[in-house]
This record gives structure tokens, C-alpha cells and sequence, in this order.
């Protein structure tokens, strides 16, 4: 969307800066009502399941392997004693409609289940509502664990399990006191972390991956001096190679001002090249929580901020570069399609000109 990404003209005024948005498949956010939607294919979604603001959500290619995400009555009841309703009209579901399943277990150690053929690590999701304080158990891969619910609709969440059997149920055993809940949106997914609702219904479903990039053109961007803050939240995957945030000339040469999410605990930024002392590497840093990064680009005046923070960005001031022919913006390596950023980013500011320390940090704390 324009209103995350902008640029500052020469009267110091934001404006839109569009992007090419792609993605060959629907997919889900949560709106502004809190109502899980569905954007059509190529439509970019703003979330707003941790903003009040919304957030753009970029996500990689995942497949949901649970091939009825909503009509229960179509899993396996392992034991009889379980009465199932599809699309009960006692309460609506997180889409807002009469599509949820209704669930009543007459005793304890009842279980309904599906059972995807599996091999490697998954992140299980479901939807629970219930009544608040008592408690249902959730396994994936046979992996368990007992929730205890709100009596709102309940995300379930099992990240990053290493399944040792070919399962996915919700269950009475170990003490669990839930006889009657509601279900909605089962998932199960390849990777270390769950990510948006993919429905289905009777088959598995991929949802592709978000691909942005190209905004701006060399008239936007100042090839002498300037900022790139973003505000963003990295999603963190086990297998993660690298994803990056670049200003660029779209050329593998030396003008670019990259971020680049490495692994689990390290943020790199580069200026220029990616080798020598033009590169910083952060190490251990908590990249699970929002990072509003600055990165302040001018030829032997080059700074970086991290959540109010002041990082020295060269060992050197010899070899700190002018940039040239800076013509695009992109959420990938180069406006390549690849190496995608994935997360929730809030908003991202190009300013063109320079910064005092004291606007960097307030900028990013």
C-alpha cells in the first residue's frame, strides 16, 4: 500500500511512493474490525493483527496441509462420543460468518483428528473458542499441549515442532475440561513458525509468496545524501538464508544501501559493496520484536540507528562511497524476486536529505 512506503520531496513534504506488488494466489489478513479477509490475487494486504495502524504483510510461499480447514465432520473422531456441527449459527466465526464447526465431547479422552502424511518441522494453528478458563489440548506431530481458553476466538499456535507421527487433533486427555467449543481454521504448515490462515476444503492449498519491489525512480531518490528508515518486524524461520530491504540502482555494482535479516539473531547493513568494511554486522540482536532502522547515506558521513541506538557503520572514514543512479526501492535483493523481506512493516520513509544524531534517534526510538 502507498501510505507504508513514502519519500520526502524538496519542500520536505511525504508522499506515496508506489510499489510493483505481485503474488500469484489469494490470501488472508486481519482487518481493521479484527475480521480474518481475503485479498485478491496481487493485492498487497495491510494487517492489523499488532497495529492499530496496520502494517504491510510479506509472507514466503506456504501450503496448508490440513485439506478440511473448517468442516470438521470431515477429520477422523478416534473414539466415538464426539458430536460435530459444520457451519453452526451459534456463534460467527473469525471471518465473521456462520462457518465455524461446533464440537461437543460427552467425556474425556475423545479426539478428532487429520492425519497429513508428515516428515521434517511444522508450526500447527487452529481456532478455539470456548468457554474462558477451560482447557482443551492441541497436538501437532504428536507434539501436545493443553490451552487454556479466553471464551474469545483463541489462536492455537505449535511452532516449529519436529513431528514424530502423522497427526493434528484436538483432544480431551490429561484433565481437560472443554466438552462443547467451536472450531475455525486449522492449519499446518512446512516451517518454524505459523503464518496467515490458508483455507481449504478437501485438498491442500499454497498460498505464494509476496513479492515487492521497484518503487520510486532515479528522479526520487538523492544520490548524495539521505535516510531509508524502516519500521519493521522480521519474521524468523529456522531454515531463514537471508532477506533484504534495498535502495538501489537495481545492478549487482556498488549502489545500494541494503538491510539484510541474516538468521535468527544477526542484522546486517550494508553500504556499497557486500564485502570489506562496508558492512555491519549486528550480532544477537533480538529480531523478534519491531525494528525501526535508520540508515544514514553520504559520501564519509554514513550512520546507523537501531531503536534509538548508534551503531558505527564503517571501521574507516576513507572508504565511505558516493552513490550513484539510485533508482528503486525493494523488499527483495535487487528487485530480483528473490531473497524476499518477510514480516510486518509499518512504514518505511526515504528521506533525502541527511539527519542530525538527534533526529536519528528519536526517529527510531
Amino acid at each position: 500500500e502507498d501510505s507504508v512506503l513514502a519519500y520526502n520531496d524538496e519542500n520536505n513534504n511525504f508522499k506515496p511512493l508506489p510499489f510493483d506488488f505481485t503474488r500469484a494466489s489469494t490470501a488472508t489478513y486481519v482487518d481493521s474490525d479484527g475480521l480474518i479477509k481475503t485479498a485478491r490475487n496481487g493485492e498487497a494486504r495491510i494487517d492489523y493483527t499488532d497495529s492499530t495502524d496496520g502494517a504491510l504483510l510479506l509472507e514466503p510461499q506456504r501450503t496448508n496441509l490440513i485439506t478440511y480447514s473448517e468442516s470438521v465432520s470431515n477429520w477422523d473422531v478416534i473414539f466415538s462420543g464426539v458430536v460435530i456441527t459444520d457451519n453452526t449459527t451459534d456463534v460467527l466465526s473469525p471471518s465473521g460468518e456462520n462457518n465455524a464447526s461446533k464440537l461437543e465431547f460427552n467425556a474425556a479422552n475423545k479426539l478428532v483428528a487429520e492425519t497429513p502424511t508428515l516428515s521434517g518441522n511444522y508450526s500447527g494453528s487452529v481456532y478455539v473458542k470456548g468457554t474462558a478458563g477451560e482447557t482443551i489440548r492441541f497436538s501437532v506431530g504428536a507434539v501436545e499441549e493443553n490451552f487454556t481458553l479466553t471464551g474469545n476466538w483463541d489462536r492455537l499456535v505449535k511452532e516449529n515442532i519436529t513431528a514424530s507421527a502423522n497427526t493434528f487433533n484436538l483432544n480431551t486427555y490429561t484433565g481437560v475440561t472443554a466438552r462443547t467449543i467451536y472450531v475455525w481454521g486449522a492449519q499446518l504448515e512446512a516451517g518454524s513458525y505459523a503464518t496467515s490462515y490458508i483455507p481449504t476444503s478437501g485438498s491442500t492449498v499454497t498460498r505464494v509468496a509476496d513479492v515487492c519491489e521497484g518503487a520510486g525512480n532515479s528522479e526520487v531518490f538523492n544520490d548524495s545524501e539521505g535516510v531509508i528508515f524502516v519500521e519493521t518486524e522480521p519474521f524468523i524461520d529456522g531454515d531463514l538464508t537471508s532477506q533484504y530491504i534495498n535502495l538501489g540502482d537495481g545492478t549487482t555494482g556498488n549502489n545500494h544501501i541494503t538491510i539484510q535479516h541474516r538468521d535468527a539473531g544477526q542484522l546486517r547493513i550494508y553500504a556499497g559493496g557486500f564485502g570489506g568494511d562496508n558492512i555491519q554486522f549486528l550480532e544477537n540482536l533480538d529480531m523478534a520484536q519491531n525494528l525501526k532502522i535508520a540508515v544514514q547515506y553520504k559520501a564519509n558521513d554514513y550512520k546507523l540507528f537501531v531503536n534509538g541506538i548508534e551503531y558505527s557503520l564503517y571501521s574507516s572514514g576513507s572508504n565511505q562511497p558516493s552513490m550513484s543512479g539510485l533508482s528503486q526501492f525493494d523488499f527483495n535483493v535487487r528487485g530480483d524476486s528473490t531473497y524476499n523481506w518477510a514480516g510486518r512493516t509499518k512504514q518505511v520513509k526515504i528521506y533525502t536529505t541527511t539527519l542530525t544524531n538527534a533526529e536519528l534517534a528519536t526517529l527510531t526510538t
